[in-house]
């Protein structure tokens, strides 16, 4: 059996040393490289519809392209004041007991600067992560050997560069950008570094989109900045899709696979899990704060609220591992590592796969919201 110690590089996943022994060495490069080998596949069937439920996607969002530049009122005036309550309110603070802590100092201008700094943080890396998204789905355009997925994942790849936009163009109204979170970057990196088609799917439609969908949710939810809002309506309509895509691929594809090759599926579905949750710790909000990282995390984790928060970012990922047959195959393997995250209990939520019309634009649906 395959160790947590090969898989992510440490035995106990809530070991916090050794997550922050984990450092981006080049986190401050404009330029990052990934070397990768894979097949790039021509298909000469050009049978449009041979997999109805991906053509049926395809044709759905042809219709559903949106532009960020002129779809969005840039024009609003952003109180990230009140954005920065918003953010404070995740982690719970008010409610804990912080004497004798690094935070015990802390009044109102201290307070709005852990805001502002993780509301910056926040978005930073939604916008990154839209970037790998754009680049792992061109890869699919590239190696997937169906025609109705290169359809579909096209369509896809212009979505990603709107999502990148438009987090770039909101995060330049705020006070400041992030780069990349080392546990994000590890993530895409593995992604890309793997020659198969189906990982590319598994790691980011699956995972990386499916945690993004319901933070998405999340934060829409409790936001009230009407351009946010706006914005991430219309990304999860966009989302919600992408899921969709990686649920419809991989369904009957992954019962063609033999148990050796679903563990390895199995394994890296886990492994993309840790590397999710260990990048919202945000440790480089406390490091640029000049805080002692790991009393700051330990604190901020110490909060019921915060622990509820980063569980329910799973409520995609688990249903659509279930539709896809990874949680019990293997005697159950990804389900007991789920339970060890303490997020096996979403298993029975709605997978993307069924719920994506729900999130469909309606006409003015984004303006309204």
């Amino acid at each position: 059996m395959t160790s947590n110690e090969a898989l992510i590089g440490r035995h106990d996943v809530n070991d916090l040393d050794a997550i922050l022994a984990v450092t981006n060495t080049d986190r401050d490069a404009a330029i990052s490289e990934v070397r990768s080998s894979f097949d790039t596949i021509f298909t000469w069937d050009y049978e449009k519809g041979s997999r109805p439920k991906l053509n049926r996607l395809y044709e759905k969002a042809k219709g559903s392209m949106w532009n960020g530049e002129t779809d969005l009122p840039w024009d609003t005036e952003i109180d990230q004041e009140q954005l920065a309550a918003l953010q404070m309110s995740s982690f719970g603070f008010q409610q804990m007991d912080l004497t004798g802590t690094t935070f015990e100092r802390f009044g109102d201008k201290e307070w709005l600067q852990v805001g502002v700094e993780s509301q910056n943080w926040a978005l930073s890396q939604f916008m990154h992560g839209e970037q790998g998204a754009l680049i792992c789905t061109a890869r699919i355009v590239e190696n997937v050997p169906w025609i109705d997925a290169k359809y579909y994942a096209a369509t896809q790849v212009m979505d990603e560069a709107r999502h990148v936009e438009v987090f770039a163009k909101y995060l330049d109204k705020l006070s400041g950008h992030y780069p990349v979170n080392t546990h994000l970057k590890m993530l895409l990196d593995d992604i890309l570094a793997d020659s198969r088609w189906d990982m590319t799917y598994l790691g980011m439609q699956i995972m990386v989109e499916g945690l993004a969908l319901a933070a998405f949710g999340f934060m829409h939810q409790i936001t009230t900045e009407p351009l946010l809002k706006q914005l991430l309506r219309y990304v999860m309509s966009d989302e919600a899709r992408h899921v969709a895509f990686g649920v419809l691929s991989l369904q009957d594809f992954y019962t063609e696979l033999n148990a050796a090759e679903i563990r390895e599926r199995q394994e890296f579905a886990f492994e993309a899990a840790v590397r999710m949750r260990d990048r919202f710790l945000q440790q480089e909000v406390w490091e640029r704060m000049g805080l002692d990282v790991k009393e700051a995390i330990t604190i901020a984790q110490g909060s019921p609220y915060r622990a509820e928060f980063q569980k329910m970012l799973f409520t995609k990922i688990v249903p659509n591992c279930k539709k896809l047959g990874l949680l019990d195959a293997s005697d159950g393997w990804l389900r007991t590592k789920f339970e060890e995250l303490g997020v096996i209990q979403f298993e029975d939520w709605a997978d993307t796969g069924e719920e994506y019309e729900m999130f469909a634009l309606a006409e003015g649906d984004a303006r309204s919201s």
